[in-house]
């Protein structure tokens, strides 16, 4: 078959994304191949398609246990014949798999990279016809990336062990430099770069400042996520906990999620999460990659991330089947001082750190931003974009701006005459003249900077050094206990040569303000119209019904996006079911009755 004759008869669309086709056609090709695409970008196809042309079996290495077993499903469920290895299964069902690999009887196998590095699994590979090695996840392999994974260093012994088999290293999320570290350590040498646009149209990205997080949150949830699944992350396990206790104490239908508990618990909660709609996962970063769950309305944040490469894979959890959805966040300069003291803390070299340290200026620098903060993320994947978008909460809500050059000043003057050797608090107390032990000991309430801003709240002074930072004229000293420092910049701004243009904080007691304009996108569950709501949730209902009967996600069966095309379209006759995007022949001969049937029920009269 084609690859348009798979990508319709098999997964049962129509026309491939952008990228696509040129990606697919290079593999098949025999070409080793680099991917970037966004999270929910279609990097699945570029490798399921052509393992279901070239002859042998498509080798799948990936970190994600939860990725695996939703993409098994999902392909089984397509008729393709697919199976993964890794820890969780059981060794009778480890031989089962190898003994259909030998026999030739798996189109895909996906599989952990420290399995696939056994010795005995790589014999295995080597007396079977493989018919490409794909690597998803590729930014794990850069050691200067944000989720390094020793194991996938080792991957490079694929291309000495099986030279003339294609290689294609797929990640989301990669600036140049990792990009040319994944493919040194890869050794994909002269093979196709295709490096798609890291836009997620979809996706409204709103940034507040923090002020009593967890309210904030749920007054966000309560205004306009209230029975949408959603995933919040949380900094510690701790505040995981208590987060989502305290959501459900208020009616939000909430669950925790991270390292510190059980295996049970987490497989159980995340289940749950796959399979129900409207639940709120409260997670550290430890989950959501590879959650395969399309129908993800919003990510939110209750602190800020490490790195925009952090928040742009977190937030890109939202809205994978396209439809509108936001990333939300409160921060605060206290999370810069979280974040630094646990890089401190790290045994990781000076090298290292400072490459983080850079890398959490230019996430404060996004949160600080008074422009589009689509281009600002664009920008630092070296995409160039001129024009706002006109969907994150900048462009929507345009913040207000204020001369703070004389507070900028004020607060200069106040780092220097204290030796620039304390933290912001302490800055502070100074600024507005707040008499303290430490104050007093040190006599800085002799100062002549003691007490010269009083007409500016500890709120404000805070969110002037924030944004000092962000633009350079201060330094946070990570091997001063986040002592502030004055910049090459910072005597420009002292001798009154440039005016520094603040950004002055939003109310904060209201949690989203971009909802409501970002519902205009596209069509969203939610803006069904009143004459097909009955049908909406009638065929969510169906879904849900046979989903639970095999013991799957509602997902796998059909998303969110065919689902919405079905009550557009109303097909009555099997040739119209089949050509709703999203249904192949597998999954029409399987479910068009019953569909069609329901459909009709709600279209008589």
């Amino acid at each position: 078959m084609t690859p348009h004759q798979v990508l319709n008869q098999v997964f049962g669309y129509q026309h491939f994304r952008p990228l696509q086709n040129d990606i697919v056609d290079a593999v098949i090709a025999g070409e080793h191949v680099l991917a970037l695409m966004p999270t929910g970008g279609g990097k699945s196809l570029c490798y399921q398609v052509p393992a279901l042309i070239r002859s042998g079996c498509g080798v799948v290495v990936s970190p994600l246990i939860a990725l695996m077993q939703d993409q098994v499903e999902t392909l089984k469920g397509l008729g393709v014949r697919a199976a993964f290895l890794n820890s969780t299964i059981e060794y009778a069902a480890v031989m089962e798999t190898e003994q259909a690999l030998q026999r030739g009887e798996l189109d895909l196998l996906y599989i952990a990279p420290e399995r696939l590095l056994q010795s005995r699994t790589l014999e295995l590979l080597q007396q079977v016809p493989v018919a490409l090695f794909a690597i998803d996840e590729a930014h794990c392999v850069s050691q200067w990336g944000h989720d390094f994974r020793a194991d996938y260093l080792r991957l490079e012994v694929l291309a000495t062990l099986f030279p003339h088999v294609p290689r294609i290293a797929l990640t989301a999320t990669a600036d140049p430099s990792t990009r040319q570290e994944i493919i040194d350590r890869l050794h994909l040498g002269d093979g196709h770069q295709f490096v798609s646009s890291f836009d997620r149209p979809n996706i409204v990205y709103n940034i507040i400042e923090k002020k009593d997080a967890r309210k904030q949150l749920h007054g966000f949830i309560r205004r306009s996520y209230l029975g949408s699944s959603g995933i919040v992350y949380c900094a510690s396990r701790k505040r995981v906990d208590e987060t989502a206790a305290w959501l459900s104490d208020h009616g939000i239908n909430a669950l925790p999620y991270h390292a510190g508990m059980s295996t049970d618990e987490r497989q159980k909660n995340q289940r749950r999460f796959l399979e129900e709609d409207g639940l709120v996962m409260v997670a550290t970063i430890a989950f959501g990659m590879g959650i395969d769950k399309p129908d993800v309305r919003f990510v939110a944040h209750l602190d800020m991330p490490k790195s925009i490469e952090s928040y742009y894979q977190e937030t890109g959890r939202a809205g994978r089947d396209g439809l509108p959805s936001e990333a939300w966040m409160v921060y605060g300069f206290q999370d810069v001082a979280w974040i630094r003291q646990r890089l401190m803390e790290s045994e990781a070299n000076d090298a290292f750190k400072r490459v983080e340290w850079r890398r959490l200026n230019a996430m404060l620098g996004l949160c600080e931003v008074s422009s589009c903060r689509r281009n600002v993320i664009l920008d630092y994947f070296g995409e160039v974009v001129t024009e706002p978008c006109g969907r994150c909460d900048n462009c929507l809500s345009p913040p207000e701006t204020w001369d703070g050059t004389q507070a900028a000043q004020m607060a200069l003057s106040a780092v220097y005459r204290t030796g620039q050797s304390f933290g912001a608090n302490y800055v502070i107390d100074v600024l507005i003249g707040k008499v303290t032990d430490r104050v007093v000991q040190y006599d800085h309430h002799l100062l002549p900077t003691f007490g010269v801003g009083v007409e500016l709240s500890v709120l404000d002074w805070r969110s002037v050094l924030r944004q000092l930072v962000a633009k350079g004229v201060l330094r946070v000293d990570m091997n001063a206990h986040g002592a502030l420092k004055l910049t090459e910049d910072s005597r420009a701004v002292l001798r009154g040569e440039v005016t520094v243009a603040l950004r002055r904080d939003r109310e904060l007691a209201e949690g989203s303000r971009a909802r409501k304009p970002s519902s205009r996108l596209v069509e969203t569950p939610a803006a069904v119209s009143p004459q097909d709501k009955t049908l909406w949730d009638a065929l969510k209902a169906l879904r849900k019904s046979l989903a639970d009967a095999k013991k799957v996600p509602a997902f796998v069966v059909f998303n969110d996006r065919a689902l919405l095309a079905m009550c557009r379209e109303r097909p009555v006759t099997v040739a119209q079911f089949m050509a709703i995007d999203g249904v192949g022949p597998k999954k029409c001969d399987e479910y068009s009755a019953v569909f069609i049937d329901e459909i009709g029920r709600h279209s008589q009269g």
